[in-house]
């Protein structure tokens, strides 16, 4: 994806779950996360065990969260990427966007045939500060 088609997809986008947030405030995932909220996103977390982080309610899976989800960002090994996307289908996400360092063909296979935009080996903090990206009202 290109500048151009990166900046629409951020500036048409408000909500973003991670996947993967930390829970610890020094955490690459809660500094990125951070760089979100400061940018007007919406940002919600996604943990295994946690219930609140950076004063936001957590949720166990993205299944749990009761509202629609712009962009699912994923802070997870590669080999947990596959079960991600399909998680990121099955709630109608319209990006499943996999944080630099991460690749997955399988990931990208199943968001690609549900028509979900992809995107791999990017960091989406700096994207958005890179490209001035506000969150969509």
């Amino acid at each position: 994806m290109d500048d151009d088609a990166l900046k629409t997809l951020l500036d048409s986008s408000r909500t973003v779950a991670i996947v993967g947030l930390s829970t610890d405030p020094e955490k690459t995932s809660s500094k990125i996360a951070e760089i979100l909220l400061g940018a007007g996103y919406h940002v919600i977390p996604v943990h295994p065990s946690a219930t609140e982080i950076l004063g936001r309610k957590a949720y166990h899976s993205l299944a749990e969260i009761p509202v629609p989800v712009d962009i699912v960002d994923v802070f997870r090994p590669a080999a947990e990427a596959e079960g991600i996307a399909e998680q990121a289908v099955a709630i109608g996400t319209k990006t499943l966007w996999l944080q630099l360092g991460i690749a997955s063909a399988e990931a990208r296979a199943i968001a690609e045939a549900a028509g979900i935009q992809y995107v791999e080996d990017t960091c989406i903090g700096a994207t958005t500060l890179r490209l001035g990206n506000r969150a969509a009202a």
